[in-house]
């Protein structure tokens, strides 16, 4: 998607952004018969008209109010979203987006509804030319958007399609190795350094819980070491994202039932197609923080030599852990890639995962599960930014009593806590491989989607990735 800002009026289809009766007045393209039309729709208290003048069409969006300016801004993506089916529907290539609304960001957030919800993944449809969305430019008056605000939103949109597109990708493209070279194109393209540890450097190091997820499958596993250090930065110690890099998810010998369990689980690298992507956005955002990626990546397969339950892993820390599900891989090498972090001895540490399938039912699509070690003002700071972006965040306790539930009688640790409580019992199994401020974040619910909805498109989602990155452009100012 393409965003511009028009130095002159256009003439072409145009999108008037309106909050009340008196706006319609504003809008100068429209005649006195059109006026009378759009101020019934409003009283009658329709979210949008179209108005075709036979040569272009005049789209109006009413704003309504709410009772929170989180949710007000969420109804102008909805909006945008909304149009953006109508404008495809009628073979638009572009459109023209001015506000004449009270609220300032409101030609934002409505472009932002259309881009996203825009997003197709059509690489391998034979049909593709001929479903493709037409629309492929938004354009804003210039009192509409700023320059800052225009490239903040080309660069977080192409990142989440980005985003998008690794969740969409099949297994049998994308394995560890792939996700690592995407991963890599990224960083030439944006400007961040990426260091990829081969299978062989991943043993030197001796990455247990990675390698022992791995020894199911014939590919070989990665480790992804992503930074960006600007000459001037507000941190004073790393910032350090780690995400869950399963290519996808048999469950192992605890092989997962299926249908409807293991047929959309190219989706467990959710963590790691969000990190990434985080960096792509950071390094072309030119934010002034110093942050570290970290992605540890395979695919979970029953293999001939997997691991099983009952066996006894030696981690990258030094720990031992007791494997009762295999299918409980994820916390697996996370705990490695938690442990790598330590030697940057950072200031603060944030996972993202497909990790639970409790999470999921817990919250479902509507927000994150999250929990961590963090102080108040950052734990306001991340529900700011939920709020703000509409990813939201439902915090966990981490109690002593769900770390007793993964203590093992023969090892240090055991992979899994029991029936009850299973995404903090996962969360205390990561908190074990921490000695630093950390948070976890468990996406299982939000990661993929089965159906569009809204912006939302179907399939991978990029859900979070405006979170977290919210929080990082306002890091250090609250």
């Amino acid at each position: 998607m393409e965003f511009k800002i028009l130095q002159k009026p256009t003439k072409k289809d145009q999108v008037y952004i309106i909050d009340s009766a008196a706006g319609i007045k504003q809008v100068a393209d429209l005649s006195k018969d059109e006026q009378a039309f759009a101020q019934s729709a409003f009283s009658e208290e329709q979210t949008s008209v179209t108005i075709n003048q036979y040569g272009r069409y005049i789209f109006l969006c009413f704003l309504k109010s709410k009772k929170t300016d989180w949710q007000a801004k969420e109804a102008c993506r909805k909006a945008g979203a909304e149009l953006q089916v109508v404008v495809n529907k009628m073979k638009l290539t572009e459109v023209s987006i001015t506000n004449l609304s009270g609220t300032t960001d409101a030609a934002y957030l409505v472009a932002e509804g259309m881009a996203l919800a825009n997003y197709q993944f059509l690489k391998y449809r034979t049909d593709a030319k001929k479903i493709t969305n037409t629309l492929t430019t938004i354009n804003f008056s210039k009192s509409s958007i700023t320059v800052k605000e225009l490239n903040q939103l080309s660069v977080v949109s192409d990142a989440i399609y980005r985003a998008r597109t690794l969740v969409n990708e099949p297994l049998n493209y994308l394995t560890a190795v792939q996700l690592a070279k995407e991963i890599a194109l990224m960083g030439k393209e944006a400007g961040f350094k990426v260091t990829t540890l081969n299978k062989a450097q991943i043993e030197k190091e001796k990455m247990g819980g990675l390698l022992a997820v791995n020894l199911g499958s014939q590919d070989p596993p990665t480790f992804t070491i992503m930074e960006y250090k600007p000459a001037k930065t507000l941190n004073k110690k790393p910032i350090v994202l780690v995400g869950k890099g399963v290519v996808y998810d048999t469950g192992g010998l605890s092989l997962k039932p299926t249908p409807n369990s293991m047929d959309r689980m190219k989706s467990d690298m959710g963590g790691a197609a969000l990190v990434s992507t985080a960096m792509y956005a950071i390094s072309k955002l030119k934010l002034p923080l110093h942050i570290i990626a970290l992605v540890p990546a395979t695919d979970n397969r029953p293999g001939e030599n997997a691991y099983v339950p009952g066996d006894v892993i030696k981690m990258y820390s030094g720990s031992t852990v007791e494997v009762l599900n295999t299918d409980a891989e994820g916390r697996m090498l996370l705990a490695d890639a938690l442990h790598w972090a330590k030697r940057y001895k950072p200031e603060l540490v944030m996972d993202f995962a497909t990790l639970t399938g409790a999470a999921s039912v817990a919250v479902g699509e509507h927000g994150i599960v999250c929990m961590g070690n963090i102080e108040d003002n950052t734990r306001k700071a991340f529900n700011d930014s939920g709020f703000r972006q509409y990813e939201r965040l439902v915090e966990y306790p981490l109690w002593d009593e769900y770390g007793d539930m993964v203590k093992s009688d023969i090892a240090d640790l055991k992979n899994v806590g029991g029936p009850y409580g299973g995404a903090i019992t996962a969360g205390k199994f990561l908190e074990h491989f921490t000695d630093y401020p950390w948070m976890h974040f468990d996406i299982a619910g939000v990661s993929f989607a089965t159906s569009k909805k809204g912006y939302t498109t179907n399939g991978g989602t990029g859900y979070g990735l405006r979170m977290l990155l919210d929080f990082l452009m306002h890091y250090g100012k609250n």
